[in-house]
């Protein structure tokens, strides 16, 4: 379409009519592909507290995406409202970890390829987000720190507790030390040698230490 041609055809006659049978092929994979990746967002997990809506929400969010842009792909009147009543939407939900930031944007992408048309794209472009979002994911290292907090009774008992961890992990770090007249408590950011975690029962058995604990560390804890 040529500007002259542009100017001249009225707004309400640039439409692109879409089947029923298209809108509803493209909404049918936009559930697979949603149900995809709330799949892979739960065998992915890593953090404290796994929350089911979010996934649920994983799969609404492709669905809602496929249906907006199916009719913001058939009329350009509408497509401008849309802009402008998506414009005062605000969203006011804390995001604490940034990969689930990535799964939302996921699920925004595929829902507009869907309604675009590519739909090789978007599901074979989800198959590789997929698969390597699990292996990035899910591959565990030694070097993958953890937080090791101990409340020890004395300043002796804080001695031997450092020698018994020089002795058993790679790498120690004091995050933070608090002192009161209770005790010590230590706050230790290690690297394990071996995937071997018996030394914490050890190190509770230590004279002078009241309570060990060892957790994993992804950065929801402390700075």
């Amino acid at each position: 379409m040529t500007f002259e041609e542009l100017f001249t055809t009225s707004f309400f006659d640039m439409t692109v009519e879409l089947s029923v049978s298209d809108m509803a092929l493209a909404m049918a994979l936009a559930f697979i592909v949603g149900a995809f990746i709330f799949v892979i967002y739960r065998h992915t997990y890593s953090g404290v507290m796994y929350s089911e809506s979010f996934g649920v929400s994983l799969v609404a969010m492709t669905m809602i995406t496929t249906l907006v842009i199916l009719v913001v792909a058939q009329n350009i009147i509408l497509s401008l409202g849309m802009v402008g009543a998506l414009s005062i939407v605000r969203f006011r939900a804390a995001i604490k970890d940034p990969i689930d930031i990535v799964f939302l944007f996921w699920s925004i992408a595929v829902g507009i390829v869907l309604a675009a048309g590519p739909i090789g794209l978007a599901i074979l472009g989800s198959v590789l987000i997929g698969v390597v979002l699990f292996v990035f994911i899910k591959r565990k290292s030694l070097s993958d720190p953890y937080i090791l907090m101990v409340v020890c009774d004395d300043q002796a008992a804080e001695e031997r507790v450092r020698k018994m961890l020089a002795g058993n992990v790679r790498k120690q770090v004091v995050k933070s030390k608090s002192v009161s007249r209770g005790g010590i408590e230590l706050n230790f950011e290690i690297r394990l040698k071996e995937e071997d975690t018996a030394f914490v029962n050890r190190l509770s058995e230590t004279e002078g230490v009241s309570n060990a604990m060892l957790v994993s560390y992804n950065g929801d804890y402390m700075g």
